[in-house]
């Protein structure tokens, strides 16, 4: 990264907030009630998991991929390391099929359809919350009605005690890996409207760590048992975002900024005793977004947002091979730049044409472009741009303990390329129902149930990838189906201070899945509709708070059971993985996240279990499996005050039992690690 450029962004963002101000809601500006992972009450007819408040932020993780673990339903995809790429699944319907939201505004990527979470950090989140389907109301963009499931990352706001104007947080964290991250989080009153907030943080570390390598043959003897370092997993990046947050007569707005640098190293497979790389990625991620919500009337409600996002991404193989599963080939080196664009305009209506009868009206208009520099590809790029309009009609209508919510979502896509053959124009209409019943007046219990019909369009690699993507390619279609409950035991009655259940039995149907199929050369790979996969598990939460005089209490257990299994056929014919589990599917998962708070001492132990699956190499063969994993990490934290600074010390164990695992085949992970923090607060 280039140090002239780190400073012109950094102060670009920094000086954004002090540009003309308008005004906004005074509970804009309110502090948010302390929430744990639990289901919400009787207004959440979707199933819902929420990490906010002291429980999210006192927990032994990284970033936001680390945090999303503790959710039921999600798995997520970690290629080791800190530079490694980390995406999200939920309930197996693959990473495309999830809405992630930026406050208020998704995350987008044209070309792979990714969002690597381990870019966001969770020093400024004030809290993550999953639904399955979407969202509990109708007052919302379009984008988040044509999503399977919904992430929404929401930053923290700007609160002021008494009559203060101005808080500064100064953070530091290392760990026993060669690790220092400085951060700082500034806010500002600039008056009794509007406020403002500018936070960066900085990362480095070699990313070297040991991990043990082992294999069998197929007839169950040791191949390799090696003890090796990790290498080719450094990082160095830069994070700086502003925000301004103002209110105005019935209604709020607010703006944000964020800036993203990064170099690092792109972990490769160790696969055949090959223990190094020269893989190699550059980001830079840039976008500014702003937000608008204004009650016109008793009955009328308008919102729009606005975004625009430039990605770069230049990625490097200086491999003199190729691995493809287990075989290693020669194969010819990447350098190659990628330049993302995008344009974002939403507008909501929403009108209440009775007290229990609410209707909504949203149109999103979203612009993509995709430049490349390919060194050493002969094949021209295609230079996709993509045009689509969403719009969705949605209702919910609310009868004693009965509330129905239903939409339809319209899209269309239009595509334009400069080189080669395009994408056909895309139309598609897909509805969705969801049911929610309290049967008992004097009991928080509720049942719900929801069908809902999605597609994916294609991305731009899918597409046009030079030697694999096919600008004949459908959409991915998928039906998901749910059925479940929620109680929640009154608060301050008995042992409990608070008592919640959630579970949940989901199906889901996937057809036209898009996949890779090799043709004869193994370079050359061609993407097409032919899979099929159905779905089928059971989610539950369980969230409990007690107190004894001044310890608090609270413990969040989740456990997931999950078939997802392959019913592709080619050219009429039954492939060798019909019926088996598709790949990194485990049949059993679970979570438990166990904090005890007293006075100015808060302690935390979190659990994670991911049970046997199988890898990407097609069948479920006894070679094939990957074994169990599970972590151990432990936080104690302490509070103090030295005059007027709020200082707070931190020592976190994480994979305490220092267990050598892989959460992807050949990508193995850190063991245990310590990380320092200290933060001081003014």
């Amino acid at each position: 990264m280039h140090n002239t450029t780190k400073t012109l962004v950094f102060f670009f963002i920094v000086l954004i907030p002090f540009l003309p101000q308008a005004q906004v809601k005074k509970d804009s500006l309110r502090v948010l009630k302390e929430v744990v992972l639990k289901s919400k009450p009787f207004q959440e007819v979707i199933p819902v998991q929420t990490l906010s408040g002291k429980l999210l932020e006192n927990l032994a993780s990284h970033n936001v991929a680390d945090a999303l673990r503790y959710f039921a339903g999600t798995q997520i995809k970690d290629y080791g390391g800190l530079g490694g790429l980390k995406t999200v699944d939920v309930r197996n319907m693959g990473t495309h099929h999830v809405g992630v939201f930026y406050d208020g505004i998704q995350l987008g990527n044209a070309q792979n359809g990714v969002t690597d979470l381990g870019k966001y950090s969770l020093d400024d989140m004030e809290s993550l919350t999953m639904y399955n389907g979407q969202k509990s109301e109708i007052f919302q963009s379009a984008k988040d009605f044509a999503a399977a499931s919904t992430i929404y990352l929401r930053t923290k706001r700007p609160v002021f005690e008494g009559a203060k104007k101005t808080n500064l947080l100064v953070r530091y964290k290392t760990m026993s890996i060669n690790y220092i991250n400085p951060s700082f989080r500034w806010e500002q009153k600039l008056s009794d409207k509007v406020s403002m907030s500018v936070s960066s943080e900085y990362i480095k570390s070699n990313g070297q760590y040991k991990y043990r390598y082992t294999r069998n043959n197929q007839d169950g003897s040791l191949a390799y048992d090696t003890t090796a370092t990790r290498m080719n997993s450094d990082i160095e990046a830069l994070r700086v975002e502003s925000g301004l947050y103002g209110k105005i007569n019935k209604g709020s707005w607010d703006a944000k900024v964020y800036y993203y640098d990064s170099d690092r190293g792109a972990p490769g497979a160790i696969v055949a005793n090959k223990f190094k790389d020269g893989f190699r990625q550059y980001d830079k991620n840039f976008f500014a977004q702003a937000f608008l919500v204004k009650e016109v009337s008793e009955k009328y409600k308008f919102q729009a947002r606005a975004k625009y996002a430039y990605d770069y991404t230049h990625y490097v193989a200086r491999d003199t091979t190729r691995i493809l599963g287990e075989t290693v080939t020669e194969g010819a080196q990447s350098d190659d730049s990628y330049y993302q664009q995008e344009i974002y305009f939403s507008a909501v209506n929403m009108y209440s044409i009775t007290p229990t009868w609410d209707v909504s009206l949203s149109t999103d208009l979203q612009y993509n472009r995709l430049n490349a520099t390919r060194k050493g590809i002969q094949t021209l790029f295609s230079y996709p741009q993509r045009y689509t309009a969403l719009v969705s009609l949605a209702s919910s209508y609310r009868l004693g303990g009965l509330k129905v919510l239903g939409s339809l979502v319209g899209t269309h896509v239009q595509e334009e390329v400069r080189y080669n053959a395009k994408a056909p124009d895309k139309t598609e209409a897909t509805p969705a129902l969801f049911l929610g019943y309290t049967p008992f007046k004097g009991h928080d219990f509720n049942l719900r149930a929801f069908a809902k019909r999605i597609f994916r369009m294609p991305t731009f690699n899918d597409l046009y990838y030079t030697m694999v993507g096919s600008s004949t390619l459908r959409p991915e279609y998928m039906n998901q189906y749910d059925l479940g409950f929620t109680y929640n035991l009154p608060v301050g009655k008995g042992f409990f201070d608070a008592f919640s259940i959630q579970v949940d039995g989901y199906y889901t149907n996937t057809k036209d899945k898009i996949v890779a199929a090799p043709t004869g050369n193994l370079f050359r790979w061609m993407m097409t509709n032919i899979g099929q996969v159905k779905g089928k598990g059971i989610e539950s939460v369980l969230n409990m708070g007690t107190h004894f005089n001044k310890l608090n209490l609270v413990a969040n257990l989740t456990y997931t059971y999950s078939e997802s299994r392959d019913y592709t056929k080619f050219a009429g014919l039954e492939i060798s993985s019909y019926g088996d589990q598709i790949p990194y599917t485990p049949w059993h998962s679970g979570s438990g996240i166990l904090n005890a708070n007293y006075e100015s001492w808060n302690f935390n132990y979190s659990y994670i279990y991911v049970g046997k699956r199988f890898n990407g190499n097609v069948n479920n063969i006894k070679v094939n499996e990957v074994q169990p994993w599970y972590t151990h990490d432990f936080s104690v934290q302490k509070a103090f005050a030295v005059k007027n600074y709020k200082i707070k010390g931190t020592v976190e164990v994480n994979n305490a039992l220092n267990q050598h695992y892989e959460v992807i085949y050949n990508y193995p992970m850190p063991g245990r690690t310590f990380k320092f923090i200290i933060s001081i607060a003014l």
